[in-house]
């Protein structure tokens, strides 16, 4: 057999969730860091991938193309072995259900990972401000942003602006994006355990993750990138208005996603046969 079976496979989050659960915070701080910076490089692949091709091949192939080099940040991260905070929404709480973790190991995993996220999208932010989104302009002497960088302050805006725009609708519908989202991401998660082979996990991790980012869900951490990299380069974006309109929503969001709609109905459906 090349895979798990369900109930296998549910045995296994537990596990990891349950191992989570037991690192230490400096543990879950640089693993947080490096995963951060692993959604960054995807989100940042996806800003140079999808520049210029909608007015050739229309919004949806742009948004497919972007989409189809995304996962590469979830790729790294489960390879690896670091950490993503969405991912995490889901394994602690499975763990917790299986007895193999507590709420406050739940809420240090989720605290550490979450800040280590953060600092590590940020540190990728410079990282692509500071060269592929700007180039030297040799007819004024002077450094600009670029095409690709003009494609970043579009997506930072497009992540904030409507939802401001739209009110307390706008709030909500950033959230129910965040459920999409990290429904999609869990399963890619929950994928990646039942699969044994690295190819197999890279299938099972890379068609979920495409398809929330082709569908325009909202994942916090890669808004950690897409939204302060915009800000930096010139957006019309406040700090405040990330945080409160986008951060907030889509953080709230995704927990709902990975706890009612993966953690909760996996663990209904074959956790009980642990």
């Amino acid at each position: 057999m090349d895979f798990n079976p369900p109930d296998k496979t549910v045995e296994l989050a537990g596990n990891v969730g349950g191992y989570k659960g037991k690192l230490g915070a400096n543990q879950l701080f640089l693993r947080g860091i490096m995963g951060g910076a692993y959604i960054a490089m995807g989100a940042g692949l996806c800003t140079i991938c999808s520049t210029g091709v909608s007015q050739y091949l229309g919004l949806g192939i742009a948004k497919l193309i972007g989409a189809a080099v995304f996962p590469v940040g979830l790729i790294l991260i489960i390879l690896t072995g670091m950490e993503l905070v969405t991912g995490d929404m889901m394994l602690l709480p499975v763990a917790i259900s299986q007895k193999k973790a507590s709420y406050f190991q739940l809420l240090k995993v989720w605290f550490w990972v979450y800040f280590g996220n953060l600092i590590g999208s940020l540190i990728y932010v410079a990282v692509m401000v500071y060269g592929p989104l700007r180039s030297f302009n040799t007819t004024t002497g002077e450094w600009a942003v670029n095409s690709f960088g003009q494609t970043a302050i579009k997506i930072a805006e497009a992540k904030v602006l409507p939802y401001m725009a739209g009110g307390a609708l706008g709030w909500l519908s950033c959230l129910v994006k965040g459920i999409g989202c990290n429904w999609l991401v869990n399963l890619a998660v929950m994928g990646s355990l039942s699969a044994t082979s690295v190819f197999g996990k890279f299938l099972m991790i890379w068609f979920p993750i495409m398809a929330f980012v082709a569908s325009g869900f909202e994942h916090s951490v890669a808004n950690m990138y897409f939204i302060p990299a915009g800000m930096m380069l010139g957006a019309n974006v406040s700090f405040s208005g990330w945080w409160l309109w986008n951060e907030l929503p889509a953080t709230i969001g995704n927990i709902i996603g990975a706890v009612i709609f993966v953690s909760m109905v996996y663990h209904y459906a074959y956790g009980k046969k642990i």
